[in-house]
């Protein structure tokens, strides 16, 4: 004697009177459709029921097919308000004749299915109708059928429509651009039959096959009593998947950033930090960047309105830095040989880089050796797009050593994006106003299929260092930390990392 679960056994015994889909079982047995399902793969893994699914087209009325369907098409009212008025009517007296503004629509089906043509500025009743009124269309059939009595409890399928006469190509051929009136799903339809192990097993006589209580946990009472023998216990697959858990944790912007720090501390660097609100002077003139530079006009940087400038620093670092613009002061360069303005020095704005920070810590000790970083918000008047945001945040770095070289350069953002997780890195060589060699960085992004740049770096010119006080070599980057993101997370879009996103956010890796 074999005993099964209830939902099984019922299950199985519906399906020994011949194949049966598992709408049809679970209708019969008064079951949810769930438990038949499981019931049907419980008897499948046996070998006792076979499961043939069979691909099918739902078609779900929506509000405005239910509306079609209790009344007329537009067109088929336009059609008979144009019999009326004599079979012609100009295009222009359409709106008052329909009383509404819009009426291409109703144009467009009523020629479109032959009741009318264009003339001479007028919508005229084709011959063919001028004596009767058009028959239902295929696509007006399928309205009234999908939207009418059924007899299945499941929406409206191509067969039942062809079993009233409704001709399913044609209509969805004219109902094509009418999304409004319904939806088409695709569904799986799984019917159920018996294998010939399953045909066995019931020839062998009643008693052979038996429903019996399924329960989850074997308990005292049940050893006891001896009712565990009338039970079935049910199985569990520890191979199966458990409901996902999404705990609490940071936003991943923030946990990079803690994750750029951590890789700049172990690396032995000192972070600094600096006003978002920054001086040009800081931003662009310390960086012997010229004051008539494109980067410094207005539809590339936000200037404060109020106030419209700022404190300079200390006078003779001031002076330095003027006449290194204007002949290269002591640097040995020949400068921008332009009059530099203490007052274009003075504006603020809203800083473009993070190299203001660390020019600020360079000038505040320019003794070698020494590693400065920083982590911090910058602004510039960027497109919008799947790489580029107006603000966003960038990562900053210089290293202050006499020995130090371009090699040593490149070293260090190797091992620093060797921490971040990058496996592929390359260099471009580059020009900036304030570095020379320089470089762009590249890391591949396989979410993009392309190379995406992460930022520039090079090693500060005498016309930078010098006026500061710094005689040693100085090596710096300035690096996007959005893009370091889109490559630990795979987004292919910047934006998405400040969308209020939840599920994306519940989703996003604890750690990669």
């Amino acid at each position: 004697m074999l005993k099964l679960p209830e939902h099984e056994y019922q299950t199985f015994a519906a399906v020994r009177r011949g194949p049966l889909s598992v709408e049809a079982v679970a209708q019969q047995v008064k079951l949810d459709q769930s438990l038949v399902t499981a019931a049907a793969q419980a008897l499948s893994q046996r070998g006792w029921v076979k499961i043939e699914e069979k691909p099918r087209e739902e078609f779900i009325i929506t509000d405005k097919g239910e509306k079609y369907a209790g009344d007329f098409f537009p067109e088929r009212r336009t059609f008979a308000k144009i019999r009326e008025k004599g079979g012609r009517v100009k295009f222009q007296e359409l709106p008052k004749l329909l009383g509404k503004d819009e009426v291409r629509s109703e144009v467009k089906w009523l020629t479109r299915k032959g009741w009318c043509n264009r003339e001479a500025g007028s919508l005229v009743v084709t011959k063919k109708y001028e004596a009767k009124f058009p028959e239902d269309g295929p696509d007006e059939q399928f309205i009234k059928v999908v939207a009418g009595p059924r007899d299945m409890d499941t929406p409206a399928t191509r067969e039942y429509l062809k079993a009233r006469g409704v001709d399913v190509d044609a209509a969805l051929k004219l109902l094509k651009g009418r999304g409004e009136l319904f939806k088409k799903k695709r569904r799986v339809r799984r019917v159920l039959s018996l294998t010939e192990s399953g045909e066995r097993l019931w020839a062998a006589g009643p008693g052979s096959v038996v429903p019996a209580q399924e329960v989850t946990q074997l308990t005292s009472e049940l050893i006891v009593s001896g009712k565990w023998r009338d039970v079935v216990l049910k199985r569990y697959d520890p191979g199966l998947e458990t409901a996902p858990r999404y705990p609490g944790k940071p936003h991943p912007l923030q946990r990079i950033i803690q994750e750029t720090r951590r890789a700049f501390f172990e690396m032995g660097f000192e972070e600094a930090a600096s006003p978002v609100v920054e001086t040009a002077f800081w931003d662009f003139d310390a960086l012997f960047q010229p004051q008539d530079h494109p980067a410094r006009e207005m539809q590339d940087t936000f200037y404060m309105r109020k106030p419209v400038q700022g404190r300079l620093p200390a006078e003779k670092l001031v002076m330095r830095v003027g006449r290194t613009h204007e002949n290269g002061g002591g640097t040995g360069s020949t400068g921008w040989r332009y009059e530099w303005n203490r007052s274009l020095a003075k504006r603020l704005v809203m800083r473009t880089h993070t190299t203001a920070t660390t020019i600020r810590a360079l000038a505040a000790n320019p003794e070698a050796p020494r590693k400065v970083f920083c982590v911090g918000k910058v602004f510039r008047r960027e497109n919008i797009d799947p790489t580029h945001l107006p603000e966003f945040v960038q990562i900053d770095g210089v290293i202050i050593d006499e020995q130090a070289s371009f090699a040593t350069l490149l070293g260090t953002l190797q091992e620093f994006y060797r921490k971040m997780g990058a496996e592929e890195l390359k260099f471009r060589p580059s020009f900036f106003p304030y570095t020379e060699p320089s470089v762009e960085v590249f890391v591949r992004m396989e979410q993009l299929g392309a190379w995406i740049e992460m930022g520039g770096a090079g090693i500060f010119r005498p016309e930078v260092t010098l006026p500061l006080g710094c005689k040693a070599t100085v090596l710096a980057w300035g690096l996007g930390l959005e893009r370091l993101v889109m490559l630990r997370f795979g987004v292919p879009d910047m934006r998405k990392l400040y969308w209020c996103d939840i599920d994306w956010l519940k989703k996003a890796a604890l750690c990669r």
